[in-house]
């Protein structure tokens, strides 16, 4: 067949293309040292490549999750390490004022250092990592705690069944004793708070001196005045008071108070069990109520049978744990013809116990919704491993705290303090204000509690009270002890954590590579061979183009 010109032409530039081409693949292979540089290059390994990278990605966000849980429980370590400090010097104080070898002077003294502990300890319960509370469970946007004035009382029945709120701040301790103005009621005999012949005195210097204060009963509350000391009390309803001797501040037969210091949490908990809501039919007629962990994702159960089902048979559910984008199918709740109750398993061993409230039969398509109350901020540190970064305050250092479902007062607002029931003070019936604090194992756990005690009992020169605070000192400060082991646990996990992470990753950047990476040495070669094609081609292109027609006329 003839050959034109214009063939060999588009012949040459092809080959010139092909060539260039080539060389330009091997040149950006020998650039980025890389065997695959698109999908075209290798689509089945380029697959196996962005696999790898996606598990990479995966793998650093794991260990920028390890990185900042570390700055977290590091805080949280060296914050309760510096409180068992504290709490060792406390004690020395403690012991100090609980001799008899030291008088008011010294108690006095060793009181002014004992406040001065209480606040650092409440600024060490406040401390956060990068701006964010590290004890406040989920409210990490603000302080756990503040401090607040409480209230320590030697009468049982008193401390029971009053309710109160205390207002505003002293930087002395508030000593308040009842008394019968009329004389009619003995020593140690009941009045009410609503009583008007009930006289109130008090003393901001540790009984030195004694100042008059006053009782004011209006719409069923009482305001306990004490205008010098900064301070009052609202009671929330009458309560009975034992007299003290109206003459002699000294005798401890009668209901004596302590105004003092002590902190208030106000994060969040994990306390109360998970709420359910109910939708779809049927709403009303069965009560549901849920149990278990469901760990901080809210939980969507829903009955998946065809017809009716009464709770004896059984019960075909789904559930899902990102609000119904995704179920977990197939579930079945086994028949029990006895029972008048039926219990449906969620994952994390979260469970459901639904029974009658007036039908004891599921309709299909009914769902229920499981909102768990969490105060845990976790992050992951692997696929199948979570580490909680935070700590709920109020199990660690105790304080005051009245969950944020209680009931409501009488003028519509939760009532913020509630009764003296944890940190009551009981008299031995001497005459020297010999007290003794009621020896519960929560209470003693309460450091806050027990330190605002223990600054009370220094300021009014009170030896047995100071006794026992310790005794319930020892015990606070071992429960400071085991929340440092578990947050140094915590660590640990974290430390092993990382090793394993740095292991997996360094496995994925190894089949990585060998996917991915270019034998430099084969490269080289490659490109120097055909570096010498394409030199040829042109010289060949070169010398045939030349021969044309126009050479020889």
């Amino acid at each position: 067949m003839r050959v034109t010109q214009q063939m060999l032409f588009n012949r040459y530039v092809y080959n010139l293309n092909s060539s260039l081409t080539s060389l330009v693949d091997l040149n950006v292979k020998a650039q980025t040292q890389k065997a695959i540089n698109k999908p075209s290059d290798d689509p089945t390994g380029m697959t196996r490549i962005l696999d790898h990278r996606d598990t990479l990605r995966s793998l650093d966000q794991y260990s920028e999750n390890i990185s900042t849980a570390k700055g977290w429980l590091g805080s949280a370590d060296e914050a309760l390490m510096q409180v068992s400090t504290i709490l060792t010097r406390a004690k020395e104080l403690a012991t100090q004022a609980a001799t008899g070898t030291v008088d008011d002077n010294n108690r006095e003294q060793i009181s002014y250092e004992m406040r001065s502990l209480f606040e650092q300890l409440v600024g060490l319960a406040n401390s956060d990592f990068e701006g964010n509370s590290i004890f406040g469970g989920h409210k990490t946007d603000s302080p756990a705690f503040k401090q607040i004035m409480w209230l320590t009382t030697n009468d049982d029945d008193f401390g029971r069944n009053a309710e109160f709120t205390v207002n505003g701040s002293s930087n002395t301790t508030v000593l308040v004793q009842y008394f019968d103005t009329s004389g009619a009621t003995p020593v140690g005999g009941d009045m009410n708070l609503s009583d008007p012949n009930l006289g109130v005195r008090y003393s901001t210097d540790g009984g030195r001196t004694w100042l008059n204060g006053s009782m004011a009963f209006n719409s069923g509350e009482g305001t306990l005045n004490l205008p010098e000391s900064g301070t009052s009390v609202t009671f929330h309803g009458d309560a009975t008071v034992k007299v003290n001797d109206p003459d002699d501040e000294s005798v401890s037969d009668g209901t004596w108070m302590w105004i003092r210091p002590s902190a208030q949490y106000i994060g969040d908990d994990e306390d109360a069990p998970p709420q359910v809501d109910a939708l779809g039919p049927g709403v009303g007629l069965i009560e549901a109520e849920a149990s278990g962990s469901f760990l901080d994702a809210n939980v969507t159960i829903r009955i998946d049978n065809q017809s009716d089902v009464a709770m004896n048979e059984d019960i075909q559910y789904s559930y899902s744990l990102d609000g119904g984008i995704n179920w977990v199918t197939g579930n079945v709740a086994q028949a029990d013809s006895s029972a008048s109750e039926t219990v449906l398993s969620v994952a994390n061993g979260g469970i459901l116990t639904l029974t009658s409230n007036g039908s004891n039969i599921l309709q299909p398509g009914q769902q229920f919704i499981i909102r768990p109350r969490t105060a845990a901020i976790n992050l992951d540190v692997s696929s199948s491993e979570q580490v909680q970064v935070n700590n709920v305050g109020k199990d660690i250092f105790g304080g005051i705290y009245m969950d944020p479902d209680a009931v409501l007062a009488s003028n519509g607002s939760i009532l913020t303090l509630g009764t003296l029931n944890a940190d009551r003070v009981f008299h031995d019936g001497g005459a020297n204000m010999a007290l003794t604090i009621q020896g519960d194992d929560e209470y003693s756990k309460n450091l806050f509690e027990v330190m605002g005690n223990l600054v009370a009992f220094t300021e009014t020169n009170n030896q047995t009270g100071v006794q026992q605070s310790l005794a319930n000192l020892v015990e606070a400060q071992e429960h400071i002890m085991n929340a440092v082991a578990e947050v140094g646990g915590r660590e640990n996990r974290l430390s092993i954590s990382s090793t394993i992470v740095d292991g997996l990753k360094l496995n994925e950047q190894t089949l990585l590579s060998s996917i991915e990476d270019a034998d430099v040495t084969e490269l080289m070669t490659d490109l120097a061979q055909q570096k010498l094609v394409y030199e040829a081609v042109l010289r060949s292109t070169s010398m045939i183009m030349q021969l044309n027609l126009s050479k020889f006329i």
